[in-house]
């Protein structure tokens, strides 16, 4: 089952329990997460004008070498937060805004817990 399928399928954690699948397809999403860089990575596109950044201009925003952020930027979109489109030589990259208003209702807590 795909992510979203299991983002989508998934109650609010304050309501009930989460599913053995569900809860190892969520906890991929917050372990790509987890991690620094993809946060980083996820912040500089989310906070993008026009909602998309090219790749050369998140490795200009790290010390880090290419291979070591296109393994990051592999991680957030096989988890489903981004997506790419290559145009001639660049890769620009979008978030999956689907993916994050999942993960935003499954920690939707209401205001009696």
């Amino acid at each position: 089952m795909e992510l979203l399928q299991i983002l989508e399928c998934s109650p609010p954690l304050a309501r009930e329990p989460l599913a053995a699948e569900q809860a190892a397809g969520v906890a991929r999403v917050f372990k790509a997460l987890g991690d620094p860089v993809r946060l980083r990575i996820l912040s500089i596109v989310a906070s993008r004008e026009g909602g998309e950044v090219c790749v050369c201009d998140i490795t200009d925003a790290f010390e880090l070498s290419q291979p070591t952020i296109s393994h990051h930027l592999k991680v957030l979109k096989d988890v489903g937060l981004l997506t790419s489109e290559r145009r001639a030589s660049w890769v620009y990259y979008r978030l999956v805004p689907e993916t994050l208003g999942e993960l935003s209702a499954l920690l939707t807590v209401p205001a009696t817990v």
